[in-house]
C-alpha cells in the first residue's frame, strides 16, 4: 500500500494492532457461541419434546418458553445491549468491556441457537424415533441417542450460521467498548476517518467467517451418515464390478 495511503491510526495499530483485534474478536465470539451453546441447546430439546407431537407434549410449558425464546429474538442487538446495561453490572461486575459484550451475546445467541437446535431436531425422521419407542427406548434415551445423533450434521450446520451472528454482533463491541476488530472500526477508525483501517477490519472479519464456515462444512459433510451411506454403496459397486 502507498506510504501516502496509509493512515496515522494504520501506522499506529501495526500488525500486533491488527493481531490482537483478530484475537479478540475470535476468542469474543468463540467464548459466547460456546456458553449460549450450553444455555441454547437444552432450550431447543425441551421446545422440541414439549411440543404438541413431542415424546412428551406440555402444551403451556412448550408456549412460555416459546415466547420468552421469541421475544429475545425479536429484539436488536443494538437495543439489547442498552437494555442490559445494569444488568451486565450486576452479574459480571462491569458494564463495558470484553466481559461485558461477552454476556450480552450470550443472551443474544442463547435463544437465536435454540430455535435452531429445534429446526435440527424436528427434520429428524419420526420414523427412527418410532422404531426406537417400539424398541422400548425411554424419552431421554431417543434424545441422546436417536435425535442429537440423527441431527448432529443439520446442529454443526445451525453452529456455523449461529456462530457467523455472533460475529456479526461482536463487531457492535465498540458501543460499551468492547475489544476486537469491530471496536477498532467503530470507535478509532470512524472517528479519525480512516478508510483503510475499516476496510482491513471488514476484510479480517471476512477471513474469520470464511474460515468458520468451511470447517463447519467440512465436519458436518464429514458427520451426515446419508454421505458416509452413499460412499458405502459406492465403494461396494466398485469392488462387485
Amino acid at each position: 500500500m502507498d506510504a501516502l495511503l496509509v493512515s496515522k491510526l494504520f501506522r499506529q495499530l501495526g500488525f500486533w494492532g491488527f493481531a490482537k483485534g483478530t484475537w479478540e474478536t475470535v476468542y469474543i465470539t468463540i467464548l459466547s457461541t460456546a456458553i449460549a451453546y450450553l444455555l441454547g441447546l437444552p432450550l431447543g430439546i425441551l421446545l422440541v419434546v414439549t411440543d404438541k407431537e413431542g415424546l412428551h407434549p406440555v402444551v403451556w410449558l412448550n408456549k412460555i418458553v416459546g415466547t420468552v425464546v421469541n421475544i429475545f429474538r425479536s429484539i436488536p442487538f443494538i437495543i439489547l445491549i442498552v437494555a442490559l446495561i445494569p444488568v451486565s453490572r450486576a452479574i459480571v461486575g462491569t458494564s463495558i468491556g470484553n466481559r461485558a459484550i461477552t454476556f450480552m451475546l450470550i443472551v443474544a445467541a442463547a435463544p437465536y441457537i435454540a430455535r435452531m437446535v429445534e429446526s435440527s431436531l424436528k427434520e429428524v425422521d419420526k420414523g427412527v424415533v418410532e422404531a426406537a419407542r417400539s424398541m422400548g427406548a425411554g424419552n431421554l434415551q431417543i434424545i441422546w441417542k436417536v435425535l442429537l445423533p440423527e441431527a448432529r450434521p443439520s446442529l454443526i450446520v445451525g453452529a456455523v450460521i449461529s456462530t457467523v451472528t455472533v460475529i456479526g454482533y461482536s463487531a457492535m463491541a465498540g458501543t460499551i467498548a468492547g475489544g476486537g476488530l469491530g471496536s477498532i472500526a467503530v470507535t478509532k477508525a470512524r472517528t479519525s476517518n480512516a478508510q483503510d483501517v475499516i476496510w482491513l477490519c471488514v476484510a479480517l472479519i471476512v477471513i474469520i467467517v470464511q474460515v468458520i464456515q468451511e470447517v463447519g462444512m467440512y465436519l458436518a459433510r464429514r458427520l451426515d451418515k446419508r454421505i458416509a451411506r452413499s460412499r458405502n454403496i459406492k465403494k461396494t459397486k466398485k469392488i462387485k464390478e
